[in-house]
Parts: C-alpha cells; sequence; structure tokens
C-alpha cells in the first residue's frame, strides 16, 4: 500500500499513514482513551510499554516485513491505529491484531471507511482474521457489519505483563473474500 491513503468521510479530512517517531505521544493518548478494548481484551488497562511494543511484536511464526502499522488520523487528531500482518497465518491471509479507534470517534462510520479503504488496497487477499474480546459489544459489532463471521477463538494465553491475570476469552473474527477483479 502507499504510504498514505486518503479517506473519504464527509465533513472530515481522514488520513491512513505509517506512524513516525513524532506519533509516540498521541498514540500513548489514543491507548489511553481505548482502556475500554484494552480492559476488555486483557483484563488490565494499556501497560506502559505497550505503544513501543507495537513495532516490533509479532504472531509466531511471522515474518517482520509483514507487518504493517498504521495511523488514522481524523482532521489532523491521531484518531486510530491499524497493526496487521500480511500472509499469516497463511499466504492470501491478513492478520489484524489491532484496530483501534478513539471512543469519541466510534459509531460514525469512520472505522468502517477506514477497513474498506485498507482492504480495497490489499491485493491478493482472500482472508481476513481477528480476535474480538467477547461480549464487548462495540467489535463484535463492528466486525459482523464488515461482514466477518465471529466464533470462539482458541484458549489464549494470559497477558505476559501480569503473572496473575486470567486471559480474556476471546471470538475469532473472519472474513472471506472473493477474487478481484
Amino acid at each position: 500500500m502507499d504510504d498514505t491513503v486518503l479517506i473519504d468521510v464527509p465533513g472530515e479530512r481522514v488520513v491512513v499513514r505509517a506512524p513516525d517517531p513524532r506519533d509516540e505521544g498521541a498514540l500513548l493518548t489514543l491507548f489511553e482513551e481505548c482502556e475500554d478494548w484494552f480492559v476488555a481484551a486483557t483484563g488490565l488497562p494499556s501497560g506502559p510499554g505497550d505503544v513501543q511494543s507495537l513495532f516490533y511484536a509479532l504472531p509466531e511464526g511471522a515474518e517482520p516485513d509483514a507487518k504493517s502499522l498504521w495511523v488514522v488520523e481524523r482532521d489532523g487528531v491521531v484518531t486510530g491505529l491499524v497493526d496487521a500482518v500480511r500472509d499469516h497465518p497463511a499466504p492470501g491471509s491478513v492478520a489484524v491484531g489491532l484496530f483501534l479507534l478513539a471512543p469519541w470517534a466510534r459509531g460514525r462510520g469512520l472505522g468502517r471507511a477506514v477497513a474498506e479503504a485498507l482492504l480495497a488496497r490489499a491485493e491478493g487477499v482472500t482472508r481476513v482474521t481477528a480476535t474480538v474480546p467477547r461480549g464487548w459489544r462495540p467489535g463484535e459489532r463492528f466486525a459482523e457489519r464488515l461482514g466477518f463471521t465471529l466464533r470462539e477463538a482458541p484458549a489464549a494465553r494470559p497477558d505476559e505483563r501480569r503473572a496473575e491475570h486470567r486471559a480474556a476469552v476471546l471470538l475469532r473474527a473472519e472474513l472471506r473474500l472473493g477474487p478481484r477483479e
């Protein structure tokens, strides 16, 4: 994908782009604002190293050059973040590790517009996978509206930030895409 994608959202200037070092403070703020997702997914608020770990965390077996991070800016303000790994868990697949939108930006079609724009540029992708914390309705509704199928995921490992943490129950979200012309 190109380095910058302009998204058509009526009345707003939305840009999706690769993050740069100047985004660290804005991403820390985004993670604090998205505490609802972190608590639903891990049982804990965002931790001190979560932003930095984004840049090197990979699912087992994934190649480092297959990882993409995308910052979503709405009217110049960092509003979201997408973390995806191409060709994982298999060729033609994309595993979405994180699709965050600030709570104040949700429910207005922005997430859908970003997802559709990224999918339109993902040549050769036939399957997209993600996880959604079971019972976290904003994520479940978002995935369902995009056409994902939700089912129980295998038991997850506990969050390694705290040994006493119980693993969240996750739903596996899967979207099958047909051939594109």
